[in-house]
């Protein structure tokens, strides 16, 4: 536009720090979109293949055969790995001929807060990322704009003549940086709330999962001893 302040043109002649801090910000808001969309898909898997497994675990199969079906599948994720681990446990106890139900139990409830915690970590990955863009950005461009505006102050003192068109460009290049630290930090923060929100929802279904995982065991054991 004729006459106004072209965003490119400010960004190209803006001094060499204020552009290196708008190329940390638009690296942190690339890493935080790209971390925000894996996240998405990762946490709707995990919700969806809880339910598919809650499903299929209470709908009376067989408790030897759902374990050969997830072993035999090889690559499982969330409650699939919880359960291997922990009827996997209660196996090796029996086997091993373990006639203390409390023992039994506490080996296979040990397994599954084991794998529990490893799914939960895996989850939780690259969120303090999230936290830490929504912390130091808006930081950064503070950054820009004391840069810039020290340039602004700069060009008044070796001006005679003091207009606007001296100091404009200046003040623009720093409310830029600020509104670029602004838009790397907004969608972080909001993603890393959301995220956080939803990891710790899957992390209390694994929780009573196992819990009530703990108990169908415990009946087995109890339904095992006494046919024996």
């Amino acid at each position: 536009m004729n006459g106004g302040l072209n965003i490119f043109k400010l960004i190209a002649d803006a001094s060499i720090l204020v552009q290196l801090v708008m190329l940390v910000l638009l690296v942190l808001s690339f890493l935080s979109w790209v971390i925000i969309i894996r996240k998405v898909s990762q946490l709707k898997a995990a919700m969806e293949e809880a339910e598919s497994f809650e499903e299929r675990f209470w709908s009376g199969a067989d408790l030897a055969q759902l374990f050969r079906e997830v072993s035999n599948r090889g690559e499982n994720g969330g409650m699939e790995n919880v359960f291997e681990s922990g009827f996997r446990e209660f196996v090796r106890q029996r086997q091993r001929r373990v006639h203390d139900m409390r023992v039994v139990i506490e080996g296979s409830e040990r397994a599954m807060r084991v794998a529990g915690t490893r799914e939960i970590g895996r989850l939780e990955r690259n969120l303090e990322f999230l936290a830490n863009v929504g912390s130091i950005s808006p930081y950064v461009g503070l950054f820009g704009t004391v840069i810039g505006i020290m340039g602004a102050f700069q060009g008044l003192g070796e001006m005679k003549d003091v207009t606007i068109a001296v100091v404009a460009p200046h003040i623009s290049e720093a409310l830029i940086a600020t509104a670029m630290g602004l838009f790397a930090a907004i969608p972080a923060v909001w993603a890393y709330n959301r995220f956080a929100n939803k990891v710790e929802r899957v992390a209390s279904r694994y929780e009573v999962f196992q819990e009530e995982f703990s108990s169908v065991l415990q009946r087995q054991i109890q339904t095992d001893d006494a046919a024996a």
